[in-house]
């Protein structure tokens, strides 16, 4: 097995993303990778239908703003730098994939729920990036918890 040699990281600067960041870290560091960092900004149409009787380009603009911010502020504290960031606009597991492609990630890292049922049944960003990514992916499970 071939070492990775550009990981895709997708957050969503979350809690959640810490865990999921430290593994990719750790591949990277183990491979030698290059690690890139991916945040994909949902349009407010998006998650919420399209039938919003409002114009909500100022809320969109500010969500994008607070996102790149923290996004920023995260990738600095893992050491990636500006040139390996990627702060996009659409579906996540749509451009999560694209990303990946345009930068000929080898992997892609992701947090998982690890749902089952009715949730998994009706898909996860996890989800829709394994079965349409270019390359591998690792989904790392977040948010576990205590029940059997």
């Amino acid at each position: 097995m071939n070492a990775y040699h550009r990981i895709m990281l997708a957050v969503d600067l979350t809690e959640e993303s810490r865990p999921v960041a430290e593994r990719a870290l750790a591949l990277a560091s183990a491979s030698g990778a290059e690690l890139h960092i991916v945040h994909v900004i949902e349009p407010l149409s998006l998650a919420y239908g399209g039938d919003v009787p409002m114009d909500l380009s100022a809320i969109q603009d500010q969500i994008h703003e607070q996102a790149r911010s923290h996004l920023t502020e995260f990738a600095q504290g893992l050491g990636i730098n500006e040139s390996r960031r990627h702060l996009i606009f659409g579906r996540p597991e749509n451009e999560i994939q694209r990303t990946a492609e345009i930068n000929k990630a080898d992997l892609i890292v992701v947090g998982s729920h690890g749902r089952h049922g009715l949730a998994l049944l009706l898909g996860s960003t996890a989800n829709g990036v394994l079965h349409g990514a270019p390359c591998d992916v690792l989904a790392v499970r977040v948010g576990q918890t205590t029940e059997k």
